[in-house]
C-alpha cells in the first residue's frame, strides 16, 4: 500500500486552516466562498505550480469520502415541502430544459458520447456549495433561499440519475432496471425510516451525544457507507447513494427535538466541512490539469464561453422557479446561483476521462469553468440579492 507523504499530510490541513482565514480577510471587501481558496491553494501546491503535492491513493480516498459527505449533507437539507406545487414543478421543468439544451450544446461542441458528458456537466448546480452561503446570509428559510435550494436539489439529484442511466457502461434498458432496483431498495429503507420507533432511538441518540458512544454519528456513517456500497455493487455512481443516505437520515431525525437535531447536524457538519470536504476541494486543486491549459493557451479562451454556456443552459431555466412576484434582479440572482456548478462537473468529467470519452484537456476546461462559476456566480448573485435587502432595510429605517 502506498504510504502517505508526510509533506502532503501537513500541507492539506494547513491549507484547510488557511482557506477560511483568507476568506474572512478578503470578506471585508468582497465575499468569496471558502471553496475557491481551497481550490486555488490546491492548484498552488500541485504539480503545475510549486510541485509540493502529487496524486496519492490515500489522499484520493479521503477526497472521495469528502465528496460523498458533501452530497450526504445536501441530501439532509432537502425540504420535501418545497417540491409540492408550483416550486417543485418549475424547478424540475427547469432542470429538464437544462438537460435538453445542455446535451444539444454538447453535440455542437463534441458529437457522440462526449455530448452527454458535457450536457450533464452543464445542467448541474452545486447545492453543497450554495447551502453554506444561503445559511450564512440568513436566506435559507426565505422564499428566495427555498427556491435556490429546490433548484440546487434538482440540479444535483437529476445529474446523478442521468449519470447512472447514460454513463454506466450499460445499455439504457438494463441501466434503467438497475436504477429502478436501487430506487426500490432505497424506498424500502425510507419506509423503514418511517416505521422505526423513533422515540427510543431519539432518546438513545440524546444520551450518547456527549459520550464516546456517539450513536448518531455512527448510524450516519453506517447508512452512508451502506448506500455507497450498494451503489458500487450495482455499478452506479456512489454519489447517488450518498445523496439518498442524506435523505434517509433526515427522515429518521424528522421528529427529534430541535435541540437534538441541531446538535447532531453540527457534529456531522464538523466532520464534513471541518475535515473531509476541504480535503476534496484541495485535492481537486492538486489534481487539476493546469498544465493542459498552459500548454495550449487557446483553451483559456474557452473559459468565458463555458461560463456563458453555464448561465444559458442552467441559469436561465432556473429562473422558472423564482418566487412569484420576484423582481428582475431577484430572478437574475437566482439564475447566477442556479448556474453555479462544480462537484458534479468534477465527478462526471472524471467518469468521461476514465471511459475514454473526454480528453484531459476537455476535462480541464470544464472543471476550470466550474471553478470560475463557484468564484463568480455566487458573488454576483448574492451581491444583487444583498443590494436589494440593504435597500429594503434602508427604506424601513427612513420610514422609522
Amino acid at each position: 500500500m502506498e504510504e502517505p507523504q508526510p509533506l502532503m499530510l501537513l500541507l492539506i490541513p494547513l491549507l484547510a486552516v488557511l482557506a477560511p482565514l483568507l476568506a474572512r480577510g478578503v470578506g471585508r471587501w468582497v465575499r468569496i466562498p471558502v471553496v475557491v481558496f481551497e481550490l486555488v491553494l490546491g492548484i498552488l501546491i500541485g504539480p503545475a505550480v510549486l510541485g509540493w503535492a502529487q496524486e496519492h491513493a490515500f489522499i484520493a480516498t479521503l477526497s472521495d469520502f469528502g465528496l460523498a459527505l458533501l452530497f450526504f449533507v445536501a441530501g439532509t437539507e432537502i425540504q420535501f415541502g418545497s417540491f409540492r406545487g408550483r416550486l417543485g414543478r418549475r424547478a424540475s421543468l427547469g432542470w429538464l430544459l437544462s438537460l435538453a439544451v445542455g446535451v444539444a450544446a454538447g453535440f455542437l461542441l463534441a458529437p457522440g458520447e462526449a455530448a452527454i458528458v458535457i450536457g450533464v456537466a452543464l445542467c448541474s448546480t452545486a447545492l453543497g456549495t450554495l447551502l453554506p452561503i444561503l445559511r450564512d446570509s440568513g436566506e435559507l428559510r426565505t422564499p428566495f433561499g427555498q427556491a435556490v435550494a429546490a433548484i440546487g436539489a434538482v440540479g444535483e439529484f437529476g445529474p446523478l440519475i442521468a449519470i447512472s442511466l447514460f454513463l454506466g457502461g450499460r445499455e439504457l434498458g438494463l441501466a434503467t432496471v438497475v436504477l429502478v432496483g436501487f430506487i426500490a431498495i432505497t424506498g424500502l429503507a425510507i419506509w423503514l425510516a418511517f416505521k422505526l420507533p423513533r422515540g427510543a432511538m431519539h432518546r438513545f441518540v440524546n444520551s450518547t451525544l456527549h459520550t464516546s458512544g456517539q450513536f448518531a454519528i455512527r448510524v450516519v456513517f453506517l447508512i452512508l457507507c451502506s448506500l455507497i456500497a450498494l451503489s458500487i455493487v450495482l455499478d452506479l455512481d456512489m454519489l447517488l447513494g450518498a445523496f439518498a443516505a442524506g435523505v434517509i437520515w433526515r427522515l429518521l431525525m424528522r421528529d427529534a427535538s430541535e435541540h437534538d437535531r441541531e446538535a447532531v447536524e453540527s457534529k456531522i457538519e464538523g466532520v464534513a466541512f471541518g475535515f473531509l470536504v476541504p480535503v476534496f476541494f484541495i485535492y481537486t486543486g492538486v489534481t487539476f490539469d493546469l498544465q493542459s491549459l498552459l500548454e495550449d493557451p487557446v483553451l483559456f479562451l474557452l473559459l468565458p464561453v463555458g461560463l456563458v454556456a453555464l448561465l444559458a443552459v442552467r441559469g436561465l431555466p432556473s429562473m422558472l422557479a423564482a418566487p412569484e412576484g420576484s423582481s428582475r434582479r431577484e430572478r437574475f440572482s437566482i439564475a447566477l446561483l442556479g448556474a453555479t456548478g462544480l462537484p458534479i462537473i468534477v465527478a462526471v468529467t472524471a467518469i468521461g476521462v476514465d471511459e475514454g470519452i473526454l480528453s484531459s484537456s476537455q476535462q480541464a476546461v470544464l472543471v476550470a469553468t466550474g471553478m470560475l462559476s463557484v468564484l463568480l456566480f455566487p458573488l454576483l448573485g448574492m451581491a444583487l440579492r444583498g443590494d436589494k435587502v440593504r435597500a429594503g432595510d434602508s427604506m424601513q429605517d427612513d420610514m422609522a
